[in-house]
């Protein structure tokens, strides 16, 4: 008797990564980049404090071939502290890349290619949030005094909170 074939697990639909998978390599090879890890995990290779205030734009390679030049992308006030930076940006991308492909570190505010690609997109720093002074909140808290359930107790008083400190504002 015939063992019936295993049907696969995907019913003929493919993941979406690997349709995207040559148009991300065709991508990123028109800007030089042959490693695309590079893009895709720019924090990890380069660390978020160092992610957070540049993005890798462009690499090209010089006539002579020895080595190239990657072009980093950051905001006018970021380009000093990551000028004193470019050694150690150089060193772990080039560990990224597993040989010495990186000889030098350009820092830019635009795009090398105009300005529309120039936008700058870095994660902002994450929010501080503020406690309401004493007296807002026990003015929130006698405000919220006569409701009878607790959850929603607090979240009225924390919500007089947030508006009684706006309106001082």
């Amino acid at each position: 008797m015939k063992q019936p074939r295993p049907k696969g697990t995907t019913r003929g639909f493919s993941r979406a990564a690997t349709l995207m998978q040559p148009r991300i390599r065709q991508a990123s090879e028109d800007r030089g980049f042959a490693v695309t890890r590079l893009l895709t995990h720019w924090s990890e290779v380069v660390g978020t404090a160092t992610a957070q205030i540049a993005t890798p734009v462009n690499v090209s390679y010089g006539k002579g071939g020895m080595g190239a030049t990657l072009t980093l992308l950051t905001t006018g006030a970021q380009a000093p502290m990551l000028e004193m930076q470019k050694e150690q940006v150089r060193e772990k991308v080039n560990a990224c890349y597993g040989y010495r492909a990186i000889s030098r570190v350009r820092i830019t505010q635009t795009a090398p290619t105009g300005f529309a690609e120039g936008r700058v997109a870095f994660a902002a720093a994450p929010k501080q949030q503020k406690t309401p002074d004493l007296a807002v909140q026990s003015a929130a808290k006698t405000l919220s005094r006569d409701v009878e359930d607790e959850r929603l107790r607090a979240a009225l008083a924390a919500l007089g909170a947030n508006v009684l400190s706006k309106q001082k504002t």
